[in-house]
């Protein structure tokens, strides 16, 4: 059973029913305000919780929760809100700032615990892993909706395994908020490898007569393969290299603007002496609106002379946040990793070919939404669960799926992914080659 300092509060003395705001705290009866108590699930590695009434964001007084150099140290605040409506969607918010911290965002720890009537879990807990700066203080938010059974929920402020850490918790508030709804946007990935063309230019008009015909309704993202302006030429990168902008783009622009969708490409692009294996962005009037250079380079493209990219960008679309990875990045973690924690939705994958088990996992371990448009890979759409939402199995189809970005995906033991994946994942460990240890 948990271990808790302070008595059960019955749900009468706790705050308003399903809507809860308390900035400034006042120590009461045992050192403790009014409706709060100490959680931990052991008292050996119980935290030492008091009331400051020096550092506070509004009113006189924030909860303060220090590690009391005990290296186990996980638990802090704990305070019941009654009359949560099952299904309702709510919004906690809680800001905070910290000191002696190794690792801030996984030993500061914000959830919310949702209770039945009985007082047992219902479901289970949402973290909150949306975190902004304002000067010496960070907010910290959480929209969710309130799983079937539940009637109250616990608002829990912890710290965790940080035994020189402190952390003051200050203007805490729930509140319910409308449903999202959904945010769907309607992707294509096209299955085409042309062969036996003389330019770059008409492997690009053969592409749009492919998208022609394998795409003809309203899609909002179309996604083409790597390296079109290459593949089936029998050329070399250096022959088919262009600027960016440049003539791709410009075409591919035009059309865009005609189909008023997005459209992610691989092409080569040259700058000065450098040439890379590049993805472009254009948005639906036709715009140059990003790009993104090829990080992992395998050996065949370094030694055919292509320099590697050194950052994972992220784009904003009127639709959500796209990232974009190219083939050989899919063979390692840190690219994937990377544009989820830059906040992508979906990510694009135009692929020559590689390790078809690959994108499943960086699909399911990242909670993304991932397209590939491929040679010798095949052409998919993929689920945040690595599940194939469409596919294009034969040359001249396109794998079609309408997502919805606003959709959890909640599984019944372990929770919703998303927040688990931000709030748990590691980052704070050292990692070198051997041999370059420092």
């Amino acid at each position: 059973m948990m271990w808790k300092l302070a008595g059960l509060l019955t749900a009468a003395a706790l705050a308003p029913a399903a809507t809860f705001h308390q900035s400034g705290f006042r120590a009461e009866a045992g050192g403790l305000p009014a409706g709060w108590r100490l959680w931990a699930a052991r008292p050996e590695i119980a935290p030492k919780v008091y009331v400051d009434d020096v550092h506070s964001r509004g009113e006189a007084g924030s909860l303060v929760i220090s590690g009391a150099s005990n290296a186990a140290v996980y638990g802090g605040w704990e305070h019941v809100v009654d009359g949560i409506e099952a299904g309702s969607w709510y919004r906690l918010t809680a800001w905070y700032r910290a000191e002696g911290l190794s690792y801030e965002p996984g030993q500061v720890v914000a959830r919310l615990d949702w209770r039945d009537r009985s007082g047992r879990r219902a479901g289970q807990p949402d973290y909150a892993y949306r975190t902004e700066r304002a000067g010496t203080w960070r907010r910290v938010t959480l929209e969710a909706p309130a799983p079937e059974q539940a009637s109250a929920v616990a608002i829990q402020l912890f710290l965790a395994h940080a035994p020189l850490g402190t952390v003051w918790w200050d203007d805490i508030s729930l509140e319910p908020i409308p449903p999202p709804g959904p945010r769907e946007v309607t992707v294509a990935a096209i299955n085409y490898r042309p062969s036996g063309s003389k330019s770059p230019a008409e492997n690009v008009e053969r592409f749009i007569e492919a998208v022609e015909k394998a795409v003809p309704g309203k899609v909002d993202l179309i996604l083409l393969p790597e390296g079109i302006t290459l593949v089936g030429t029998g050329k070399k990168y250096a022959d088919v290299a262009e600027p960016v902008p440049g003539p791709t783009t410009t075409r591919l622009g035009e059309y865009a603007r005609r189909r008023n969708a997005w459209i992610v490409a691989g092409i080569y692009e040259r700058e000065a002496p450098a040439i890379y294996n590049t993805a472009i962005l254009l948005d639906r009037q036709g715009r140059l609106a990003g790009k993104y250079r090829k990080v992992y380079l395998p050996r065949e493209e370094i030694e055919g002379g292509l320099r590697p990219g050194d950052d994972f960008p992220v784009f904003q679309t009127d639709f959500g946040r796209i990232g974009i990875m190219i083939c050989w990045d899919l063979q390692y973690a840190d690219p994937a990793r990377h544009l989820a924690l830059k906040g992508a939705e979906l990510v694009l994958l135009p692929i020559w070919g590689g390790n078809e088990a690959l994108p499943k996992a960086r699909a399911i371990e990242n909670q993304i939404y991932l397209a590939a448009s491929g040679y010798n890979h095949p052409t998919y759409i993929l689920d945040p669960e690595g599940r194939t939402l469409a596919t294009a199995p034969e040359l001249g189809q396109a794998a079609i799926a309408t997502l919805d970005l606003n959709r959890r995906f909640v599984d019944k033991w372990l929770g919703w992914m998303k927040g688990r994946f931000m709030k748990e994942l590691r980052l704070d460990l050292p990692l070198a080659q051997p041999g370059f240890e420092p």
